[in-house]
């Protein structure tokens, strides 16, 4: 098991791989399609198969815990799932009453600026190396480099809240300094501790407002 996007969220490799699960963390918002209600759906971690949510409807907050099913969260009488970590059908039913919505997942720019930089490690336990140069993020879209074993990959990966899927890999961090890169080579699959570059500035009071 590895952490994916918050410290507490376990996601298997195997899991990430073919659901990305990871995408279905985060903030979603829409409008039922039924009499046009806002509906929020908040998926805080994922743990193996059980997922911690948060459901508003009709001004009320439901909290708990609901059952993850390959790429698909069911919680009560609702079911969420998504493909692209963007959209995500949401379908309530219960007896003969059912509606649906389509659901937007919310940008969390804080988290994700903590990825941008010059990530690298090496692990002790399975000899393994990584570096990955996270350019720039727009929305959920971000510019990587990313070399494993000395084989350079370099294009556009998914941002889901504080990790990155890129390449058959998956770049988190839940404190901006520390991180890990899980990637798979042949049948295997390997997990290496990064850490980032820290930029060199000669002064220390830079307004970071500004």
């Amino acid at each position: 098991m590895t952490a994916i996007s918050s410290s507490t969220s376990q996601i298997s490799p195997v899991n990430e791989r073919i659901y990305h699960q990871s995408n279905l963390l985060g903030d979603w918002k829409g409008t039922s399609s039924q009499g046009n209600q806002p509906v929020e759906f908040k998926v805080i971690n994922i743990r193996g198969t059980q997922a911690q949510v948060e459901y508003t409807h009709n001004g009320h907050t439901d909290r708990g815990f609901g059952d993850v099913n390959g790429a698909t969260i069911s919680f009560g009488d609702v079911t969420i799932g998504t493909r692209n970590g963007s959209q995500a059908a949401f379908e309530f039913s219960t007896g003969s009453a059912k509606w649906t919505a389509i659901l937007s997942k919310q940008s969390s720019t804080t988290d994700q600026n903590k990825l941008v930089g010059n990530w690298s490690g090496f692990s002790r336990q399975n000899g393994q190396v990584a570096s990955v140069q996270v350019v720039s993020i727009n929305g959920l879209d971000a510019q990587v480099n990313l070399t494993v074993n000395g084989v350079l990959h370099q294009g556009t990966g998914t941002v889901s809240k504080n990790s990155i899927m890129f390449a058959g890999a998956t770049i988190s961090s839940t404190d901006g300094s520390n991180g890990n890169v899980v990637f798979t080579v042949g049948h295997n699959t390997y997990s290496v501790p990064v850490t980032k570059a820290q930029p060199s500035s000669s002064s220390s009071s830079v307004n970071k407002l500004a």
